[in-house]
C-alpha cells in the first residue's frame, strides 16, 4: 500500500497496533529524561521561576507532553518540596496506556487539557508528530509516497498551496533531489499548546534546525533497540524527523506567545544549574562514598548538556 509519509507514519506509530500503543520507548532510545534525573530537577528549577512569575497561585500545572512512560512526571514531585507539591496539578498527555506505578496525583490523559496556568513541556514530542516529505524536481517540489511494508519510495503528486506556501517560507528547496519535511502539522500541535495556556510557559525541546541551515536530503529515520534503521512505517520501529522549531515559534506567536526564545539545551540547562562540574577532589579525602556519588552525578550532567549529543537539543520558549 503506498501513502504519503504523513499518513503511513500516523497508521505507523499510532493507529492500531502502533508502534507507541505497543512499545516502551526506553526500550529504543535514549532521551534526557532517562539519560539522568538531573533533567528533572532542571524542569522543577523552572516550574519554580514560573510559580514565582506567577505570584505562587493556589493550583500550578505542570503538563508533560508526550510523556511516555512518565518518567518526568514522577521525579519532579518526587523531588518538589511538599509546599510546591501539594499545589501541583499534574497532567501526563500520552496516547499510550496509563503505566502502573505512576503517582496517584497524576492525571493521565489522551488530548491536552483545556486551559494551562504554569509550565507546559514537551520533551521529544514535536519529532514524532508526522508529517509529508517534499522532493525538489525540475517541475517543482511534489510529495512523496511511501510503500507501507517496505519503505520503498515514488514521487506523487505537486503539493497543495498550503504546503507550497508553507515550504517556500520555511525550507525552500533550489536543487532538484534536494528533500525538505513540511512541518505544518507541527506548527499546528505547537499552537494547540500556546493555545491552552492562560498564563504561563510552553517549552518544545527537540533535535531542530534553521531556516538557513536545513539538512540537504532532510532528517527522516528511524529507531529500533537503540539503534538507526530504515525508516519502514510497518510499525516495527519509531519513525521520527528533527524540527522546525523556528517555524513552530512562528505558530506559537500567532496563537498568542508574548515571549519567545530559541535556545540550546546546554544554554538553558546551564542556566537552570545543570553544569556538569567535578566535585572537589579534597570531597575524595574526607568523604570518598559522597565523591563517587558527586562524580557520577556530574558525569551524567555532562551528558545532559554535551553540545555534540543532548545538549544540542533546541529549546522553544513561550508565555503568555
Amino acid at each position: 500500500m503506498w501513502l504519503t509519509w504523513r499518513a503511513a507514519t500516523e497508521r505507523a506509530l499510532y493507529g492500531e497496533e502502533g508502534f507507541y500503543l505497543r512499545e516502551r520507548p526506553s526500550g529504543h532510545f535514549r532521551t534526557s529524561v532517562i539519560a539522568s534525573p538531573a533533567f528533572a530537577d532542571a524542569v522543577l528549577a523552572l516550574l519554580r521561576q514560573v510559580d514565582a512569575e506567577l505570584g505562587e497561585p493556589a493550583a500550578l500545572d505542570l503538563v508533560d507532553i508526550g510523556a511516555g512512560e512518565g518518567v518526568l512526571v514522577t521525579q519532579v514531585l518526587a523531588a518538589a518540596e511538599p509546599a510546591l507539591r501539594d499545589r501541583l496539578r499534574v497532567t501526563a498527555v500520552d496516547l499510550s496506556p496509563r503505566p502502573e506505578g505512576l503517582p496517584e496525583q497524576v492525571v493521565w490523559r489522551s488530548g491536552l487539557p483545556d486551559a494551562i496556568t504554569g509550565l507546559a513541556i514537551a520533551n521529544e514530542w514535536l519529532d514524532n508528530v508526522p508529517l509529508d516529505v517534499a522532493e525538489q524536481t525540475p517541475d517543482g517540489p511534489r510529495l512523496v509516497m511511501v510503500d507501507i511494508g517496505t519503505g520503498e519510495e515514488r514521487l506523487g503528486g505537486p503539493l497543495r498551496p498550503p504546503d507550497r506556501a508553507w515550504l517556500d517560507r520555511w525550507w525552500p528547496l533550489s536543487r532538484v533531489g534536494s528533500r525538505a519535511e513540511i512541518g505544518r502539522p507541527r506548527d499546528r500541535a505547537w499552537a494547540s499548546v500556546v493555545t491552552r495556556l492562560t498564563r504561563g510557559r510552553a517549552v518544545a525541546i527537540d533535535y531542530a534546525h534553521p531556516v538557513d541551515n536545513r539538512p540537504l536530503c532532510g532528517t527522516l529515520t528511524g529507531y529500533r533497540d537503540g539503534a538507526v534503521v530504515t525508516p519502514i512505517p510497518d510499525g516495527t520501529c519509531d519513525i521520527t524527523a528533527h524540527v522546525a522549531l523556528d517555524a513552530c515559534a512562528e505558530a506559537g506567536r500567532r496563537a498568542g506567545a508574548i515571549s519567545t526564545t530559541l535556545s540550546t539545551q546546554r544554554d538553558e540547562l546551564r542556566a537552570l544549574g545543570i553544569t556538569g562540574a567535578r566535585p572537589p577532589l579534597e570531597l575524595a579525602r574526607t568523604d570518598p562514598r559522597a565523591y563517587l556519588r558527586a562524580l557520577a552525578r556530574a558525569t551524567e550532567e555532562s551528558e545532559l548538556i554535551d553540545p555534540s549529543g543532548l545538549g544540542g537539543f533546541g529549546w522553544l520558549i513561550q508565555g503568555r
